[in-house]
């Protein structure tokens, strides 16, 4: 019987570089400040989409692809993978991978399942679908809401080789992202985007 692939927790733990992630399916009004410093700080993260976010503000989806930054999926509307049947879990990334594609121009190639969950049955969809399921090593937990020093000390107290942060859009994350970038920079880490650590792609500007 064929195994099912693995999700991927973090990279080469020989190469010192880091990737930042950002999960979306709110905080639109933090999107636009988060680019802003990236942008000034010359850092392309992965961004992950929910689909029915992306509905909503398929502008910002394009903004953070003209910024250079990637664009993943985190499927179409939240549920807990997990929970749901088979074709229930083919469908959510469907429609995800669907709006997607309409926005950017191309189909997504990385997957951040809903709450992280990752049983035999998403992962099976996610990799027959194309994708290679991400998850993350260093988890600020800023879905809480904590101070803004907390989420920047989580990161920089957990980095590794090889780590993937996993954020959301928040307002404590966006006040503690520059010293984020400055803290990993100071510890000799590149910053990447998902797709450059596992090879999947480097272009993530769109085809057409």
């Amino acid at each position: 019987m064929p195994t099912v692939a693995e999700p991927l927790y973090h990279g080469d733990d020989g190469v010192k570089a880091i990737a930042l992630t950002c999960n979306v399916f709110w905080g639109e009004e933090y999107i636009g400040p988060m680019l802003e410093i990236l942008t000034e700080k010359d850092v392309r993260v992965t961004f992950f989409i929910g689909g029915t976010w992306a509905e909503k503000f398929p502008e910002l989806v394009g903004e953070m692809q003209s910024r250079g930054h990637e664009i993943g999926s985190h499927g179409y509307s939240h549920p807990h993978p997990d929970r749901i049947s088979r074709e229930a879990n083919h469908r959510d990334i469907t429609k995800a991978q669907d709006i997607l594609e309409q926005i950017t121009g191309k189909k997504p190639v990385l997957y951040a399942p809903p709450y992280g969950e990752r049983g035999t049955v998403v992962l099976k969809v996610a990799e027959e679908l194309g994708y290679q399921t991400i998850l993350w090593s260093i988890d600020t937990i800023d879905w809480q809401r904590p101070g803004p020093q907390i989420i920047r000390d989580r990161v920089s107290g957990k980095a590794h080789n090889g780590g993937i942060v996993l954020m959301h859009p928040t307002a404590p994350t966006v006040e503690a992202l520059p010293g984020i970038i400055n803290d990993l920079r100071s510890q000799g880490y590149e910053l990447i985007t998902v797709g450059e650590m596992v090879g999947e792609e480097t272009d993530n500007r769109s085809s057409q």
